[in-house]
């Protein structure tokens, strides 16, 4: 990643930042509290944090007495409905530690394509900012079957990004940076930045998470950095471990580089 790009993020006032269940769940718990202490700290410097939270059905299926994700409808929306107060939960006590205040908003798809429910999240979320409070955002998985389905809060983080005008969105995984394929495999190698309008032919990315918790994958985390890069906000891809390394500039992750006066900030 070039020396502008780290300029960037130490430049950049308004953050969406993106977990995804495999990071902060079942071995990788432990990481939710240094990943809100890197937020907190970003917060506390003046920057705007906003945190997209995958998690909640993860986060209660040891409260309805599962070891695994269920396969049916129904009880995936029992779980997220418990997961998602113990998730806030366990943000919040550490955020207390700051003196920060978590305002959970939870989105379907169409809180972000239709109006007037578009303009009433863009406001919602920019006033808990002005209010210095950080919102925690999650698609509602009880109601949202096309979340639980696809499971995809890469793309909502992308587009909430785009729709709040953020400077950088961080998505987070247990990978440290995308790779030309799998990194498991044979041959693959890390990329450190992808132009604006580069070409990804020849390149493999994965589909799902590695633990098994979550739905997303490299894929779903290119398909959400372009989306967000083409509407004029910069991109990091990066492991949950190395947010507040990311978050302080370190050279770190893979870079999708913004499109210069991207026409999509006129239309927002």
């Amino acid at each position: 990643m070039s020396s502008r790009a780290r300029a960037q993020v130490s430049s950049a006032r308004r953050i969406v930042v993106k977990v995804g269940s495999s990071s902060i769940s079942g071995d990788n718990a432990d990481q939710i509290a240094p990943l809100i202490e890197a937020l907190a700290e970003t917060h506390d410097r003046g920057v705007e944090v906003v945190l997209v939270s995958s998690g909640a059905v993860a986060s209660g299926l040891s409260y309805l007495n599962l070891d695994e994700r269920p396969a049916d409808l129904a009880t995936q929306q029992a779980a997220a409905s418990v997961g998602q107060n113990v998730l806030t939960a366990r943000y919040q006590e550490t955020l207390d530690r700051h003196g920060i205040a978590a305002g959970q908003v939870l989105l379907t798809e169409g809180d972000l394509l239709n109006e007037p429910h578009r303009s009433n999240t863009r406001r919602a979320v920019n006033r808990l900012l002005d209010l210095r409070i950080m919102p925690i955002i999650n698609e509602n998985d009880t109601v949202a079957t096309y979340g639980l389905r696809f499971g995809d809060n890469d793309r909502l983080a992308a587009m909430l990004s785009v729709l709040i005008r953020a400077d950088l969105l961080l998505l987070l995984s247990d990978v440290d940076s995308l790779y030309t394929r799998p990194p498991h495999l044979p041959g693959a190698e890390r990329i450190d930045l992808i132009g604006f309008d580069q070409e990804l032919a020849g390149m493999e990315f994965g589909t799902s998470g590695a633990a098994g918790v979550g739905t997303g994958g490299a894929s779903t985390k290119v398909k959400a950095a372009r989306l967000a890069a083409a509407a004029g906000t910069a991109v990091l891809v990066t492991a949950t471990g190395l947010a507040g390394d990311a978050l302080n500039g370190a050279e770190v992750g893979t870079w999708f580089e913004p499109m210069p006066q991207a026409p999509g900030r006129a239309l927002l």
